[in-house]
């Protein structure tokens, strides 16, 4: 599980903004917010929502999240020396334009609190931790790096001799996890389970759900949620076809897809998926006489679409006992199906204490009655441009059956837009 995300240096965060997951002592929704870890005694909130103004900095601070692992994967199998790191430091300031970008996290596998990190300018990696923790024990130090220096510790052996392999521009933890080691294994897994996407560009994660679509584990499984969610739906169908008889097909209706999509397509090397709903057709009397098909990529609205998208990656997270980072959850979705979904993870069908974080400007998930104060979170820009990141439970004074949703939009908790007349707009417009 997640315990917390460090970054800084990064875009819009000048300084290091950290997200914590540990739950405080309050009980509000103890059964159902909250992740009990017997061993070693930890409580954690299963979703967080991250909530600020337009270029707020809330976009930014999830793609942190997915940059950081994004690079540990690739590092050491995707990238050649000499090539760039990517990284984009705060650039509003002269004395963090060349300075690197920080990202570490801590979190819970197996009962073992590992702690990893990394510091990185575009040319390099200038430095890079990893400890392990079991029960109250001290932490380990299993290896730091500083420049070009790497020195793994008496309990890390299955980094030592890899030092020397390791290029200025990889980090020491891909490489030595490439050589088969297992404590770096153990990282380098837990962050292949650490997902994240956009309610922006579904291309990707529809793509997904497409696949589970005939598992036996998530077909029957999407399918329901998709028919409790109120959109008409009775049936999904996967159907398989070759890739150059579906763009012919397609062609003749004189369609086209989104660039995204079409990307996606050509880079297949074999057959195509297309997924086609399932509608109840009525008679002049308003009897069920039959069953409709509708093609999902064109037929169906730009919602239901989103809803299939999402449908893979949130069982998928629940199943896994994972943690899925959202950018725009609410993007084409209707409030109280929003609701339902996160809902999902901050209840008892999170067997496996899933987690989800995710960024939203939907006000109406702010209920008191289903949320808790450490797991709101905001973030706003300063003067200078720089985006800060804090928590609802360090705002002093507020109540935990508050009516947040009413504060923060009267602008009480921060995080709002300071929006000016508009009107003068019209104003400057030519006649």
């Amino acid at each position: 599980m997640l315990l917390q995300f460090t970054v800084g240096n990064f875009k819009s965060f000048k300084d290091k903004a950290t997200l914590s997951l540990e739950a405080t002592t309050d009980d509000w929704r103890e059964d159902d917010n909250i992740a009990h870890i017997a061993s070693p005694g930890l409580r954690l909130v299963k979703t967080a929502a991250i909530y600020g103004p337009n270029a707020g900095g809330k976009s930014n601070f999830i793609q942190a999240m997915v940059q950081f692992r994004g690079l540990i994967l690739s590092s050491s199998k995707d990238t050649q020396k000499g090539e760039p790191i990517s990284v984009t430091p705060f650039r509003l300031h002269s004395a963090t334009e060349k300075a690197p970008t920080f990202f570490e996290v801590v979190f819970l596998r197996d009962g073992k609190r590992y702690r990893y990190g990394f510091e990185a300018t575009k040319e390099a990696i200038v430095s890079e931790w990893l400890y392990k923790q079991a029960d109250s024990i001290r932490p380990t130090c299993l290896f730091t790096r500083e420049n070009n220096k790497i020195v793994p510790g008496d309990t890390f052996k299955e980094g030592k001799g890899l030092e020397d392999r390791t290029r200025s521009n990889a980090l020491f933890l891909s490489v030595v996890a490439q050589f088969n080691g297992s404590i770096a294994g153990e990282v380098m897994n837990w962050i292949g389970q650490f997902r994240g996407i956009t309610g922006l560009h579904d291309a990707g994660y529809r793509s997904f759900t497409t696949e589970l679509l005939n598992d036996k584990e998530y077909g029957a499984p999407i399918r329901e949620l998709v028919r409790q969610a109120d959109v008409g739906i009775e049936d999904l169908i996967r159907e398989d076809i070759d890739k150059d008889q579906f763009l012919e097909e397609f062609s003749k209706d004189n369609r086209s897809f989104p660039q995204a999509i079409r990307d996606l397509i050509m880079q297949k090397t074999s057959g195509i998926s297309i997924v086609r709903t399932v509608h109840q057709r009525f008679d002049s009397d308003n009897r069920a006489v039959g069953k409709v098909e509708f093609d999902l990529e064109t037929e169906e609205s730009a919602g239901t679409q989103q809803l299939f998208a999402l449908a893979g990656p949130f069982l998928h997270t629940l199943r896994e006992g994972s943690v899925l980072v959202v950018d725009e959850l609410d993007a084409r979705l209707h409030p109280l199906l929003t609701r339902q979904l996160v809902g999902l993870f901050n209840s008892s069908a999170n067997r496996k204490n899933a987690q989800l974080v995710f960024a939203t400007h939907d006000q109406g998930l702010l209920d008191q009655r289903r949320i808790r104060r450490d797991q709101i979170w905001f973030v706003e820009k300063d003067a200078m441009g720089a985006s800060t990141l804090f928590c609802l439970d360090e705002i002093k004074g507020v109540r935990k059956d508050a009516n947040f949703e009413k504060e923060y939009l009267l602008g009480q908790f921060g995080g709002v837009p300071h929006i000016g007349d508009l009107q003068k707009a019209i104003g400057h417009a030519k006649e």
